[in-house]
């Protein structure tokens, strides 16, 4: 299959912009900003995101000798700065060394639960994503990505792998319950508390990065996990509040990307992972499995296949307009939906589903740019003068993301006609219950 050579070629490029220095390897963000990033750990566009490349290249073959030594590298790097790491996010921080180290099947998962236990404090974990002059200096997130929720998705992950992580889990959700905002339509976090802002208000980004959808869905998974039905009642009211932000279109649903609606010049609504609708799908994935029978007069499974119609209909992969379908990555682009539809199949063995995948995975085939051994992907901001952005090498931005997809697409599209269960996914701590099958 092309899309296998595409992936090898892409994932050769990446380790070929791998550099080591006297702490272990690192990764630039892009080729022309070689520098070493203050992040290199990371999940994100570090070295910690190299680590689910792995995971699923080992689905597909065995790693060659260059892998394993980079895998042990980073396993070690990882484990080597928990003491001393002060970021808590799903990103960047101890949440994603969790998710590396457990892709690796390395151990240190609980030495960063305990860390993060020892810098909890009353209203959350220290960041430094924020601050004045528009929030307070002791401001706290609430969000998937960067706060408190991702505190509680990484500690439930690490609780799942047999971490005594409960403690780091029960003081998240309790953060959480104590920062709801409770409303007519329901529950909202924003992505700061009001209480954290020089000035009430500001924009708001509801889907699943930095929004109530993220919270509601660990939320749902913490009420499932440590069976508290105060948490999934709290995560239905957060998705009964997002249904009322939305569109619903004949089989679909839509949520702005921000509030208020001409927050920028950037289209309304986008259908990408972060700030889409095909992430905000994984919310009601969460609720089906927390038990949730009905939500604004549906069930879970019915708003997550909205969420999907919506996005198989919204004309993408096709550059419809500048701006609408500029990225080709996990985070905000085509391959962060494909693997949205892969679980999606994997869970519910839905054909349209692998279809529609398996098509984004040939766009991405076509859109490569292939120089001899090496494939990679280079995005584009209409904006900028040239538009053609640098090609970017990590997990959520870069050709190390979109070749895991790749990989993965390839092992679905050998597997039998509507056999899931023969192209495992690789569990990871964002989508484990996206996938499982029923």
């Amino acid at each position: 299959m092309a899309g296998r050579e595409v992936a090898e070629a892409a994932w050769r490029w990446v380790l070929d912009q791998v550099r080591w220095d006297d702490h272990g390897p690192w990764i630039p963000e892009e080729i022309e900003s070689p520098e070493v990033r203050p992040d290199r750990n990371g999940s994100y566009g570090g070295t910690g995101g190299l680590a689910y490349v792995l995971a699923e290249i080992r689905l597909s073959r065995p790693w060659t000798a260059e892998e394993k030594e980079l895998a042990d590298a980073i396993a070690g790097q990882l484990a080597a700065a928990i003491p001393a790491e002060e970021d808590c996010t799903f990103f960047d921080g101890l949440v994603s060394s969790i998710g590396a180290l457990t892709a690796l099947g390395a151990p240190g998962a609980d030495a960063a639960v305990e860390r993060l236990a020892g810098l909890a404090t009353p209203t959350g974990w220290p960041q430094t994503s924020v601050g004045p002059p528009r929030y307070l200096p002791d401001a706290r997130i609430n969000d998937m990505t960067l706060g408190t929720a991702g505190v509680l998705l990484g500690a439930l992950w690490a609780r799942r792998h047999g971490v005594e992580a409960q403690p780091v889990a029960e003081h998240a959700a309790g953060v959480l319950l104590a920062e709801a905002e409770v409303l007519p339509t329901g529950m909202n976090w924003p992505f700061v508390s009001d209480r954290f802002r020089v000035e009430p208000g500001g924009v708001q980004m509801p889907n699943l990065s930095h929004g109530v959808a993220g919270v509601a869905l660990t939320l749902a998974l913490a009420g499932a996990e440590l069976d508290r039905p105060d948490l999934v009642a709290a995560a239905r009211g957060g998705a009964e509040h997002l249904i009322s932000l939305g569109t619903t279109d004949g089989e679909g649903f839509v949520v702005p990307r921000y509030l208020p609606r001409d927050h920028n010049d950037e289209d309304e609504v986008t259908y990408t992972w972060c700030h889409g609708v095909s992430g905000t799908s994984l919310l009601f994935t969460a609720l089906d499995y927390a038990g949730v029978d009905e939500v604004a007069g549906e069930a879970p499974l019915t708003w997550h296949r909205r969420c999907l119609h919506s996005v198989r209909t919204s004309g993408l992969p096709q550059r419809l307009h500048p701006g609408f379908w500029d990225n080709d990555g996990r985070c905000c682009g085509t391959a962060g939906v494909g693997e949205v539809f892969l679980d999606s199949w994997h869970r519910s063995g839905e054909p349209g589903d692998l279809e529609f995948a398996l098509h984004l995975a040939d766009v991405l085939v076509e859109r490569a740019i292939r120089e001899g051994p090496h494939a990679y992907w280079r995005f584009i901001e209409h904006r900028a003068d040239p538009p053609l952005l640098p090609p970017s090498v990590g997990w959520m931005r870069g050709a190390a993301g979109i070749a895991a997809f790749l990989f993965h697409a390839a092992r679905a599209a050998d597997a039998p006609t509507a056999d899931a269960s023969s192209a495992p996914p690789v569990p990871r701590m964002d989508t484990w219950w996206n996938c499982a099958q029923p």
